[in-house]
Formats: structure tokens, C-alpha cells, sequence
């Protein structure tokens, strides 16, 4: 398997969570009320797998070995281009908690920018992914020897291997602040 492999899997769950979350936005519009649990699953779903752990192995272990090769001006833009809207769904998601937060607290307000937060990572993701998987990774193949992908794959399985305990680690220090 080459080293694209695993972000392009974790691409195909990415997207089955976005139609859960399409579903879950069209039903809310209609009815005009979220669970607000259910929202609290999403914003974990985005943070810890699309975001600290898909994105983690791009920007911490694949974008750091590119930056270090003599990336085209092309490529460089998109590599560039890729971390910004890292960044932006960061923001997005960001937004999406203190609408959940004000609505649970009774700002029935607070739904419309849930739902305009929820709506925008729908629209967002797919397009960030397309640019990935049809661009970026395919393109960036060509800066790396088959030694160097292989040794990338194994340092995505141990990224992957220690982001459990990084996750409940993060979760026990928490509680213990509160």
C-alpha cells in the first residue's frame, strides 16, 4: 500500500459522516430543532478523526517530509492552499461548538448558525477531499521514493497507534480541571 492509501480511506468515512450530518441538517431545517448530543458527535467526529488524526498525518508527518523536497511552485501552491483550509474548517468547527453551546442553554437562536456551521463543512469537505485525492496525492507521489512512501506508512501507523491514547489523555485532563 502506498502511503496515500490510509488518507484516502479515511476520506470514504469522512464522507459517510458528512451524509449522516447532511441528513441530520436537512431534518433540522425542517423541523427546526437539533439534538444537541448529536452535534456534540459530529464536532468529535470532525476534531478528533478529520481534523487531529487525518489531518494530523498530513500536516505533521506528509506535508512536513514535502516541504522538504523541491515541491514544484504548483504543488507547493496547493500543499499551501490545503493547510489553509485545514485551518478554515478548524475556524467552522470552532463556530459550531459555541452555537451548540448557546443553544443548549436555551438560545433557540443559536440554530441557525448551527445549521449554517453544519452546512458549510458539508459543502467544504467534499471539495477539500476531490482537490486531495485527484491533485495533491497523486501529484506529491512523484517527489517521493518507494522507501520513503513506505517509511511514511509506517510512521501513519504510529501516529495512528498512539492517537487513542492522545484522545483519552486529553479527555482525563479535562475532567480534572473541572
Amino acid at each position: 500500500m502506498q502511503a496515500r492509501g490510509p488518507l484516502m480511506i479515511e476520506h470514504r468515512l469522512i464522507e459517510r459522516m458528512l451524509v449522516i450530518i447532511q441528513e441530520r441538517l436537512a431534518q433540522a431545517v425542517k423541523t427546526r430543532k437539533i439534538e444537541p448530543c448529536f452535534v456534540d458527535t459530529a464536532v468529535d467526529f470532525i476534531r478528533i478523526y478529520a481534523d487531529r488524526t487525518h489531518h494530523g498525518k498530513e500536516e505533521e508527518i506528509l506535508f512536513r517530509d514535502l516541504d522538504k523536497k523541491g515541491l514544484s511552485e504548483a504543488d507547493r501552491r496547493v500543499m499551501n492552499e490545503l493547510i489553509e483550509e485545514h485551518a478554515y474548517a478548524r475556524s467552522i468547527t470552532k463556530e459550531l461548538v459555541e452555537a451548540n453551546t448557546r443553544y443548549r442553554n436555551g438560545d433557540s437562536a443559536a440554530l441557525e448558525d448551527i445549521a449554517r456551521c453544519l452546512h458549510t463543512l458539508v459543502d467544504f469537505y467534499p471539495k477539500h477531499i476531490e482537490k486531495e485525492d485527484k491533485v495533491f496525492f497523486p501529484a506529491s507521489r512523484a517527489y517521493l521514493s518507494e522507501a520513503e512512501d513506505q517509511a511514511m506508512l509506517d510512521e501513519f501507523w504510529e501516529f495512528d497507534r498512539k492517537m487513542i491514547h492522545e484522545k483519552y489523555t486529553s479527555v482525563v485532563a479535562g475532567l480534572e480541571e473541572k
